[in-house]
């Protein structure tokens, strides 16, 4: 490639050069919107803060069908079902691509859904034979009430126990003692900063996390097609899915406390045929929400939803009401794909539906029109320069002559 080095001459004749008109993109990587089918919860769920909104290069990512607020299905499918959820994607792990979503790309807040991405971080960091002792900090700023493993202060617990306690029973407890831990000399704030670098890592550009455990807390977001990438992130590691295949754990009994059992809450497990596993969570904020795999003929299918009410079917009924949409799809049928961590950060979307997506203002790639602009600019300026020097070496040409 040519390597153009701009004069004061050469500037001067590009601010002397008629202007070129560039339109703006007008609703470039926007899907047309369809309304989600929804059912009306028995009770208004309460008010919640208004997410902020969704940079437009990060909505089209995974696919220009994907950049909507609304349904994403292909065409010709069978009528998703009506949820409350505000948000929910299907999509198969084993392929990567995408059946469908409602608004996949717009921030909801997690809960418990979150200790999947605390899962997907440290799980490759830390022994889960390495013993630890849980301290009073720890545990100070936890509600009794909330989803607890039941971890004492002084107690020495191993890591796959805590790994039991967080996935089994949401334990918030062991969040913490889980983030501290591989935190490092960084402590908790060590472990939540490698939780976004994790969402970083997977281009998961809606996720950011505030706490390890999924309790509210400032600015905690995340989005159906984050933790579709997510799932597919932890489902992919044998321990993981080992763990969250587990319905009944013994915790062995410590010199300040005796052995207990946990048992896996609220998931599909042994309800839905070919559970692999879920995990459920619920907020005032974020209300119900879930992620599950299941598997089928061959396919396994993530399930993703946010913002779900207890009626009338719940998260459980409608993840199950999901899958079946999504195993009747037949294989093949995407509207989208989910991107994969080693590929290259891009400023436009990684898959649109038809070609290349124009850059849009503010993206730092040039447009088609202003390229040929530019271009057309440098080679009048190296003409209009290089001209006067042809004329003077004519003539200095002749005089040795």
């Amino acid at each position: 490639m040519a390597d153009f080095r701009f004069t004061t001459a050469t500037l001067s004749v590009l601010l002397v050069l008629p202007a070129v008109a560039v339109l703006p993109a007008t609703g470039a990587g926007a899907a047309p919107y369809v309304r989600c089918p929804a059912v009306k919860p028995p009770a208004p769920p309460p008010a919640a803060p208004t997410p902020p909104p969704v940079d437009p290069v990060h909505r089209s990512v995974g696919g220009e069908a994907l950049a909507t607020a609304g349904l994403a299905v292909p065409a010709g499918a069978p009528a998703a079902p009506a949820l409350t959820a505000t948000s929910w994607l299907v999509a198969d792990l084993t392929t990567g691509e995408v059946l469908g979503g409602c608004a996949p790309h717009e921030y909801r807040t997690p809960a418990s859904v979150q200790k999947l991405l605390l899962a997907a971080s440290l799980m490759p960091r830390l022994d889960p034979t390495q013993m630890v002792e849980v301290t009073g900090a720890d545990l100070r700023d936890l509600d009794p009430a909330s989803s607890l493993m039941g971890v004492v202060a002084g107690g020495r617990y191993s890591i796959e126990s805590l790994w039991q306690g967080l996935l089994l029973t949401s334990g918030n407890d062991a969040a913490n003692v889980l983030a501290r831990v591989g935190g490092g000399g960084a402590g908790r704030a060590g472990g939540v900063e490698a939780m976004n670098e994790e969402a970083r890592r997977l281009h998961a550009n809606q996720t950011h996390a505030a706490t390890p455990s999924g309790l509210d807390g400032p600015g905690q977001y995340t989005s159906a097609y984050d933790l579709a990438l997510i799932a597919r992130a932890t489902f992919a590691r044998e321990d993981f899915r080992r763990y969250m295949a587990t319905t009944v754990a013994r915790i062995p009994a410590q010199p300040r406390n005796p052995a207990f059992t946990i048992t896996h809450d609220n998931t599909l497990l042994g309800r839905y045929p070919g559970t692999l596993g879920g995990k459920t969570g619920f907020t005032d904020l974020a209300r119900q929400t879930y992620v599950g795999v299941a598997e089928r003929n061959g396919r396994r299918l993530a399930v993703t939803l946010l913002g779900a009410e207890t009626a009338p079917l719940g998260s459980l009924g409608e993840a199950a009401a999901l899958l079946n949409w999504g195993f009747a799809l037949p294989p093949g049928a995407s509207v989208g794909r989910l991107v994969s961590p080693d590929e290259k950060k891009h400023d436009s979307p990684v898959v649109p539906v038809r070609g290349e997506r124009p850059a849009t203002p503010g993206e730092g790639s040039i447009s088609l029109p202003t390229g040929l602009a530019l271009g057309g600019a440098v080679v009048l300026a190296v003409l209009m320069l290089a001209f006067p020097w042809r004329r003077r070496g004519t003539r200095q040409e002749a005089g040795r002559r």
